[in-house]
């Protein structure tokens, strides 16, 4: 495995049902410093056809990361989260939940589906751009991901 070369696009997969989080986290990540490609999904049944590449999106890209929200409609982040894991397609692709949620069984149980990090979602709005930006930077050039 080697790691990925800064300037190759590196595609995100946001799963968010408010509308206000996404659009922050799409203008944080235009105005980073990395080629990052960002999709935005609103629910965990359309985060699971997106993944799968079913419907509509047969010909996305596999994303290198998705953040996943754990609050939403029709499938929940934590059914999300538990569908990739035990998928062999999926498990390889790292989870970063980010939620509003501070719940003590929250974080435990996203942990025991083997999200690969947890990030409580700032309220304060140039504090939530910095977090969305380590976070790219963070699983863009300093981590070593599998192959596509």
């Amino acid at each position: 495995m080697s790691q990925r070369n800064a300037p190759e696009t590196f595609d995100i997969l946001l799963v968010e049902d408010n509308p206000g989080d996404a659009r922050l986290a799409q203008e944080a990540l235009k105005e980073g410093r990395m080629t990052s490609r960002l999709k935005v999904v609103v629910d965990g049944v359309e985060a699971m056809a997106y993944l799968r590449r079913e419907g509509i999106y047969a010909d996305s890209p596999r994303p290198d990361l998705v953040l996943l929200d754990l609050n939403l409609p029709r499938k929940d982040g934590r059914q999300v989260l538990a569908e990739m894991k035990e998928d062999p397609e999926l498990r390889r692709i790292p989870v970063v939940v980010l939620t509003t949620s501070q719940a003590g069984q929250d974080i435990l149980r996203s942990y025991d589906l083997h999200a690969n990090c947890y990030i409580t979602k700032p309220v304060d709005l140039d504090r939530f751009i910095a977090v969305v930006r380590s976070i790219e930077e963070y699983w863009c050039s300093v981590v070593t991901l599998p192959p596509r």
